[in-house]
């Protein structure tokens, strides 16, 4: 009997440290995301599942071009898969289809973004970004509602960024930032 309660006890403990650990991992470094809809398409669709990073943006901030996830600001309980165009203290003007950056030092920056279509239309808008504020839009701008429609999103509101995709495992791969 006591032979059997140790190896109970062995399992038990092995059960238990186990699932610590996968609850300390996904709610504090990674957690999965389920693409749902064509508002990132071509850089993901419906149905992609991601790993998302939580960890790195408690050391640096996020960089224009990252794919993050996030609570919509409208309803906190669901969330949200764009890309970050405008970072805090920056002014994004959208012209004519053309997407500007200019920072408070008056540097103008014209997004070059090969993964949206050529046949997007957008509405001429400016939007000012403060402290702690991102502007966040969909690649696949006719489909995306996104700041254009929302406004800034919080920093408080951001989950993490897409780090792999897992599947479709034909697809799998790491994501960086788009370099602008």
């Amino acid at each position: 009997m006591r032979k059997f309660l140790w190896s109970f006890f062995e399992t038990f403990e092995s059960v238990a440290i186990a699932a610590i650990a996968v609850f300390l991992i996904r709610s504090l470094v990674a957690q999965p995301f389920l693409v749902s809809g064509s508002s990132m398409s071509p850089t993901f669709q419906d149905g992609d599942y991601l790993l998302v990073d939580e960890l790195t943006y408690k050391f640096r901030e996020p960089q224009r071009g990252e794919v993050l996830v996030f609570a919509y600001p409208g309803d906190r309980s669901t969330y949200y898969i764009k890309r970050v165009i405008g970072l805090p203290n920056e002014t994004v003007t959208i012209i004519d289809g053309k997407v500007e950056v200019r920072s408070n030092d008056e540097n103008e920056l014209v997004l070059k973004e090969p993964y949206v279509a050529s046949n997007t239309t957008m509405s001429n808008m400016e939007v000012v970004l403060k402290d702690g504020q991102y502007f966040m839009m969909g690649d696949n701008r006719n489909f995306s509602f996104d700041s254009r429609s929302w406004g800034p999103l919080s920093k408080a509101d951001i989950v993490g960024f897409a780090r792999l995709r897992l599947w479709p495992i034909e697809k799998a791969m790491a994501f960086t930032a788009q370099a602008y």
